[in-house]
């Protein structure tokens, strides 16, 4: 199909381009940018007039459940609800049942959601067999069936050797470690910041010294190895400030944030909201300030949705209790553009932490309007507000404390591979 957009605002961080233009698409490809090419007839012409197209957005932590978890979420429901977020290529966290620590799993995967023809998968593979930390996975061949990357879901390795042996065999590869700075002994039972909030609320905490503990064994070890290092999820001012300095002594080393952290505090949790039960977990609003801050000089490279879906009933429990994680996918873009507004940014660049930037980090040709390349592309109105509302989540799991809030952005067509794969 030849799709000629029209009239619309062009952002594409990663070429410095803000302007109003043209873009046509043929086979698949974007073929040109502002004027069209000879003998172009449009099959399908969009007029983004007041829109916003920018690349397909690119999220770092995308579950969608399968295998194993079906009665949480499908394939389907999650990479439907990412492209209804404006997300074309994302990457899947390795804690599935069982793990995708096997080629097989990471074959089947990637096929199925091929199949879909929808956005672009991009499987991290598990670091350890059955994500145990105790013996590795063989990586080579985890990168040969589709891995991009290898990572630690759910905190710290208890066995540091285990860890060194790790970062040493995927640095011999070129591969990059991803890893959530969280000491797991020190975490337990903690559900909740260790502050004024959880002590009211009687709530078992997690300090901040579990991901400052676990930072600095993650920094000696890169140190020590040369591997590259991604650190996912980082939640507090202290955790920053040794990632800023790790990056100033030139260590390989980026790291992300997920966009509930930039906007609560544990302040939000309430009275047991279980929709806040995340991990790690929201802390105290200076640490946020200093998130939100962290993404301006460049400390943090990426925002991600950190999607998880969770069963209803999992939610409903007490908080505690309630099962760990909110959906997110389709908030991406709205929660990083309130981000922008409130913090008076241009476009540009907050439009790069969810394209262009985590895109380098993935390592992945895409996040990105280059003339020859795919066509990934979305398109939203930046005037238009939405309600957050389980109606309007596409997602299996309806669970993220923004239910009722109005947020600005609201995605009209996303295109991937040049089809049109949502519109509204």
């Amino acid at each position: 199909m030849k799709i000629h957009i029209k009239n619309g605002r062009v952002i594409d961080p990663k070429h410095g381009i803000d302007a109003v233009q043209d873009i046509f698409i043929a086979k698949g490809k974007i073929v040109a940018i502002g004027e069209a090419p000879s003998e172009f007839h449009a099959s399908r012409v969009i007029d983004a007039q007041s829109l916003i197209i920018c690349p397909g957005l690119v999220d770092l932590s995308v579950r969608l459940r399968e295998p194993g978890l079906e009665y949480k979420a499908t394939l389907e429901s999650e990479m439907g609800a990412a492209v209804a977020g404006g997300v074309t290529s994302f990457a899947c966290p390795p804690d599935t049942d069982p793990p995708l620590d096997e080629p097989g799993l990471v074959e089947m995967l990637k096929h199925r959601a091929k199949s879909l023809n929808q956005a672009h998968v991009y499987p991290i593979g598990a670091l350890t067999q059955g994500l145990k930390g105790e013996r590795l996975t063989e990586m080579a061949e985890l990168n040969d069936a589709g891995c991009v990357v290898f990572g630690q879901p759910d905190g710290l390795l208890p066995n540091l050797r285990v860890l060194m042996q790790a970062m040493r065999y995927a640095s011999t590869f070129g591969f990059s470690v991803w890893l959530r700075p969280q000491e797991i002994s020190l975490t337990s039972d903690g559900v909740a910041h260790d502050g004024e909030v959880a002590t009211r609320l009687g709530l078992p905490t997690v300090p901040v010294c579990a991901e400052t503990i676990a930072l600095s064994n993650i920094i000696l070890l890169a140190k020590e190895t040369g591997v590259r290092v991604h650190l996912c999820r980082v939640s507090s001012a202290e955790g920053l400030s040794m990632i800023r300095a790790a990056k100033q002594q030139g260590l390989l080393m980026t790291c992300d944030v997920t966009i509930n952290h930039l906007h609560l505090s544990d302040m939000d949790i309430g009275f047991f909201d279980s929709n806040c039960h995340m991990m790690p977990p929201l802390r105290a609003s200076s640490d946020r300030d200093a998130l939100r801050n962290g993404l301006l000089d460049g400390t943090i490279d990426a925002i991600c949705s950190d999607h998880a879906p969770v069963d209803e009933d999992a939610k409903l429990l007490p908080f505690g209790q309630s099962e760990i994680g909110t959906t997110g996918v389709e908030l991406l873009l709205p929660l990083t553009f309130k981000w922008g507004i409130e913090m008076r940014l241009p476009l540009l660049k907050v439009l790069a932490r969810i394209t262009s930037d985590p895109a380098e980090i993935l390592g992945i040709d895409a996040g990105h309007l280059s003339i020859g390349k795919a066509a990934d592309i979305c398109i939203f109105d930046p005037e238009s507000y939405w309600k957050v509302m389980p109606s309007a989540i596409l997602s299996q799991g309806k669970n993220t404390p923004f239910l009722g809030m109005e947020l600005p952005g609201k995605i009209k067509y996303t295109l991937v591979n040049g089809h049109i794969v949502y519109e509204h």
